[in-house]
């Protein structure tokens, strides 16, 4: 249950979780009863391509309380946890209470705890990280990282390897050092209100299935066929859950049924990895059990 009484009106609010628990929803009641302005904390849901199949407040929801940093951003542009950072700075310095919600396990910590100051990775290094994950050398990619950045990455999770790769072959130090270089936290923990949804697994499998079924109905398909022209697995706004399944199925190579199928479990999968970050990274803050 959500502590009403300790939840203050002027106070910020952080709300992270898993896809499909809830968090948005939470957000907009906290936002009615308490005032605020809901800013995104999900990497997918700044892209403009993407309402549907992100799970992008609808204008309804959108017309019931302030919404910031949502649908903002057009494919092809540069975007980054730096970027998203100090467009939140500039949201905490106009003055209003920000209710910052999200599953972005990166955004969140790098909110809370700080992020480090990396240089921008040079275009060719990027490429070639870019042809070796393409061409099957994740593992290699993993052997080559440091004991404690290994230590401290998804590696499960190709993109987070690739950054990691990148940054020791761009700077010649891990990303595990870098770190340790963090500054201070634009928003510390204790300065705010933090939230924590923790559904119960089989639960939230179900409404994963469920919610993806409701994608499909409320037009997610047209919405992938719209960018078909512009498709790059490779960039960052083509990470969608479900969009690369859907693609599949556009260009004939999957049935809609096989799509729908492997695109849950997709989805079932990212959750997966996001309680993984959450458990690791975000022990202090106010678990929240579902349903």
């Amino acid at each position: 249950m959500i502590p009403w009484h300790e939840i203050s009106s002027d106070r910020p609010v952080v709300i992270a979780g898993p896809t499909a628990s809830g968090k948005s929803a939470l957000a907009l009641e906290i936002a009615e009863r308490r005032g605020g302005v809901i800013v995104n904390a999900d990497a997918l849901q700044v892209w403009s391509c993407w309402r549907v199949l992100s799970a992008r407040p609808d204008a309804g929801e959108e017309a019931r309380a302030p919404h910031r940093l949502y649908g903002h951003r057009d494919p092809g542009q540069d975007y980054s946890v730096g970027h998203w950072l100090r467009e939140v700075a500039g949201l905490l310095h106009a003055g209003a209470r920000p209710i910052i919600v999200g599953g972005t396990g990166l955004y969140l910590t790098a909110l809370t705890e700080g992020l480090a100051e990396i240089p921008p990775v040079p275009a060719a290094i990027r490429a070639e990280a870019d042809g070796r994950l393409a061409g099957g050398g994740l593992a290699a990619m993993i052997a080559d990282l440091d004991p404690e950045t290994a230590a401290r990455t998804d590696l499960r999770n190709p993109a987070r390897v690739q950054r990691a790769w990148e940054v020791a072959r761009a700077t010649g130090r891990g990303l595990a050092a870098w770190q340790a270089d963090t500054g201070a936290p634009l928003l510390p923990i204790e300065s705010a209100h933090t939230f924590l949804l923790w559904p119960d697994r089989d639960w939230l499998a179900d409404r994963i299935d469920t919610r993806f079924d409701r994608m499909l109905e409320d037009g997610a398909l047209e919405e992938v066929r719209a960018v078909l022209p512009i498709w790059d697995p490779t960039a960052l706004w083509a990470k969608a859950i479900g969009a690369p399944e859907l693609i599949a199925h556009l260009r004939r190579d999957l049935p809609l049924d096989e799509a729908r199928r492997q695109a849950q479990a997709a989805s079932r999968q990212y959750a997966k990895r996001q309680r993984t970050w959450f458990r690791r990274r975000m022990r202090d803050w106010a678990a929240i059990d579902l349903p």
